[in-house]
């Protein structure tokens, strides 16, 4: 991309997402790692987003007192150090606009950066005073904002999140704040502190109650407890006021030098430290997965609901999972372009494709599917799987017959014309027909890529002749009625002989086609096996990581000496293990549960079915 556009417009208090922006996400098959960068307006947001992208100019800056940003602006670029990710870049319209004079829109775009963001960064000016938190008032307001549960999606209550602010933690970004133009000196008490330190010390509770002491913790708690994990930097003034209003056109060479190493700092942090996006579940996002978030959410806002994690990933599992089945039956298909070119071929060599491909397929849908809980979306591929394959099987068949037939035509041609001279209408005719029928048999098998059907259609042609053949036999005075009854008997032991192998060759198709279906079976229940295992693990990490950080909250709290608030999040603590139960049984429970179901479920997809319905076996 090589320019910024707006993803969700921002007109007249309303959000609408921006079709281009979409289209171009959905475009993108890379995972992402999304830094988002909030803060009030006309606090330089775009300078850092425009460091980050490598530019010195992208997201516009402005020089007035007027924002310059409106809605959300997108720019994706190469991330710099991980390999086949993007970055995207969100810049958000600046929040407190005196012309907007909107808080509830605010908040909805701070919201939306939240759950957009794998990194947020909070830009700010001068010092971490009181004012600089209070006006991270949105915070406090996040749990009627976003909800993480469907259960508790229709509600505005907090307690219906079921352990508490730690279901946040799991979900939210890292949080950056950058503090612009600082000119202090970073000392507490007349210690040297590094900008963590300083971030820290500002965020510190109140001991006591009272109505003064609430307001000053309420976004302290809220910072502390949605954002764990928090880093600070802080930027002298990059130039001379003079020349600020011309930061954009301005050189590197001409910034301040400490200015220019804490900004090279700050992008190394983030180039190095941010995640790729993810969900509710652990699943990796790609844009195209990022564009059906965003639809999500604007659409769930611009309908006055509040957005919901858990009901997004749903959402969004239900169109990535019917594409990826899509996806896998078209590379199935494309795998089996190369061997349908070539029918008829031997039941071992369309066998091998079809493995091969199957495997292909299901390796794509897994690469793409994600949530796929009861295996319905793998079902639906193993069955669409199932019925191209006994299609192509039938097809391989006709083939077959369509050359075995046309060579037994050519090659019966010699013998019908001698037929019509009355070659074999004399004494003797009898032996010289049955040299030359066993003649024109041998010629036939000796002819290669017959196909799955070789055999039935000569023990076809052998009974259809075989009437010609017994008028020729009664016909040969040469022979005595003994002799022609010897004649009959080999023929009709030759027929059944020809019959048995006819039968064989089909048992052996059949067997063959039901050992591809249990094989295909077991390659799916594998590789879905081990990409629930995966995401299992995913879900125990995260949760762990959550559960890491309130522990580490709830010993901060009790060695400050906020005693009844740590009893608080201790309770928090439990009420989030219990409710993660579920994830963390683990193998037990996805063995005992979840395969049983996709084994059944899999069963279903059968070739050997699918052939038998094609070819009208189960019809009256």
């Amino acid at each position: 991309m090589d320019s910024p556009m707006c993803l969700v417009e921002n007109a007249d208090g309303e959000l609408h997402v921006v079709p281009g922006a979409i289209k171009y996400l959905m475009g993108l098959n890379q995972q992402v790692v999304v830094v988002a960068v909030v803060g009030l307006y006309r606090t330089g947001k775009s300078y850092l987003m425009n460091k980050l992208a490598g530019k010195r100019q992208g997201f516009a800056l402005g020089a007035t007192i007027q924002s310059k940003t409106k809605g959300i602006w997108m720019w994706c670029v190469p991330h710099p150090e991980k390999r086949d990710h993007t970055l995207v870049l969100l810049d958000t319209e600046g929040l407190g606009d005196v012309e907007k004079g909107d808080s509830k829109n605010d908040a909805w775009i701070f919201s939306l950066a939240i759950l957009l963001s794998s990194t947020l960064v909070y830009n700010s000016r001068g010092t971490i005073d009181n004012q600089a938190v209070e006006n991270l008032q949105y915070v406090s307001e996040l749990t009627e904002r976003i909800k993480v549960n469907s259960s508790s999606a229709a509600s505005s209550s907090h307690d219906d999140e079921e352990g508490g602010d730690a279901q946040f933690v799991q979900f939210f970004p890292n949080f950056v704040w950058t503090i612009r133009d600082f000119t202090l000196l970073l000392e507490i008490d007349g210690r040297n502190v590094t900008e963590d330190e300083y971030l820290e010390h500002s965020l510190e509770l109140r001991k006591g109650g009272g109505k003064k002491n609430l307001m000053y913790n309420l976004p302290r708690e809220c910072i502390r407890n949605y954002f764990p994990s928090r880093k600070c930097f802080v930027f002298p003034t990059p130039t001379t006021p003079a020349n600020m209003p011309h930061l954009d056109s301005m050189d590197e060479a001409d910034l301040c030098g400490s200015f220019r190493k804490v900004a090279d700092t700050f992008c190394c942090f983030i180039f190095q430290e941010s995640r790729t996006k993810t969900v509710k579940g652990g699943h990796k996002v790609t844009g195209r997965m990022l564009g059906h978030l965003v639809k999500t959410y604007v659409e769930t806002i611009a309908k006055g609901s509040v957005p919901c994690l858990e009901n997004a990933v749903l959402a969004m599992a239900q169109i990535e999972n019917q594409a990826a089945v899509d996806e896998g039956q078209a590379v199935y298909q494309r795998g089996m372009e190369e061997v349908k070119a070539l029918f008829p071929v031997a039941m071992g060599q369309i066998s091998a494709h079809h493995l091969r491909s199957d495997h292909q397929a299901t390796q794509a849908f897994m690469k793409r599917s994600f949530k796929d809980e009861n295996g319905d979306f793998l079902k639906a591929l193993a069955v669409a799987i199932a019925k191209h394959y006994a299609d192509l099987l039938i097809q391989n068949e006709d083939a077959s017959e369509k050359k075995c037939v046309a060579l037994l035509e050519k090659l019966s041609v010699p013998m019908a014309q001698k037929i019509k001279e009355g070659i074999y209408a004399t004494p003797g005719g009898y032996e010289l027909y049955c040299s030359h029928h066993d003649n024109m048999v041998a010629q036939y098998r000796a002819e290669p890529d017959k196909g799955v059907r070789a055999e039935e259609i000569l023990e076809q042609f052998l009974r259809d002749k075989s009437l010609e053949k017994n008028s020729i036999l009664q016909a040969d005075k040469k022979l005595t009625e003994n002799e022609k009854k010897i004649h009959e008997e080999k023929e009709r032991s030759a027929v059944l002989e020809q019959e048995k192998k006819a039968a064989e060759e089909k048992r052996l198709e059949m067997e063959r086609t039901m050992e591809d279906d249990r094989r295909s079976k077991d390659e799916k229940l594998k590789q879905m096996e081990e990409k629930m295992k995966e995401e299992m693990k995913q879900q125990e990490r995260d949760f762990h990581r959550a559960l890491e950080c309130k522990m580490q909250e709830q010993k901060d709290l009790l060695e400050k000496g906020h005693k009844e608030k740590a009893d608080l999040m201790r309770q928090e603590i439990e009420e989030f293990k219990n409710s993660n139960k579920p994830e963390k049984e683990g193998g037990g429970f996805l063995e005992s549960t979840v395969m049983p179901v996709l084994r059944l479920g899999l069963d279903a997809a059968n070739t050997f079915f699918q052939y038998k319905l094609m070819r009208g076996a189960f019809m009256k």
